[in-house]
This record gives C-alpha cells, sequence and structure tokens, in this order.
C-alpha cells in the first residue's frame, strides 16, 4: 500500500478577496513564480497582481526574489 504525505495549509484569516487568497496557496504550490507566470496561471491583470503582491509582501506573506516571489 502506498501512503502519500498531506501538507495542512491555512489561509490567513486577514486575506478578504478571492484574488489575493488564489495569488497566497499559489505562491506556496509553486516554485518561485514570476509575475508573468502567476499572470498566465490565474487570469488576473497585471496592475491587479502586482498590487496583490505588493500587498502579501507588506503584510510578510510573501517576499520578492530574484527569480519572482515566493509565499512566506
Amino acid at each position: 500500500m502506498m501512503s502519500t504525505s498531506t501538507q495542512q495549509f491555512t489561509v490567513p484569516d486577514d486575506l478578504m478577496s478571492p484574488q489575493t487568497k488564489l495569488v497566497y496557496l499559489s505562491l506556496h504550490v509553486l516554485e518561485e513564480p514570476t509575475v508573468t507566470e502567476l499572470q498566465e496561471l490565474l487570469a488576473l491583470p497585471k496592475l491587479t497582481l502586482l498590487s496583490v503582491l505588493e500587498s502579501l509582501v507588506s503584510k510578510d506573506l510573501a517576499r520578492r526574489t530574484e527569480g519572482g516571489y515566493v509565499g512566506q
């Protein structure tokens, strides 16, 4: 019998908008996605996406890296 490990993951309560939650979860599932990769995956306008990312960074829920963004 094969076992799979599952990771418990919760979205912070202060993230209200569905877009913000999607971006937050994407940062934890993908490996250092770029803005373009997130934009293509989530079909969000670039300005919206940049605003959401800036908000997550300001709340210390994400950080910008040389290659893209990562969740914290």
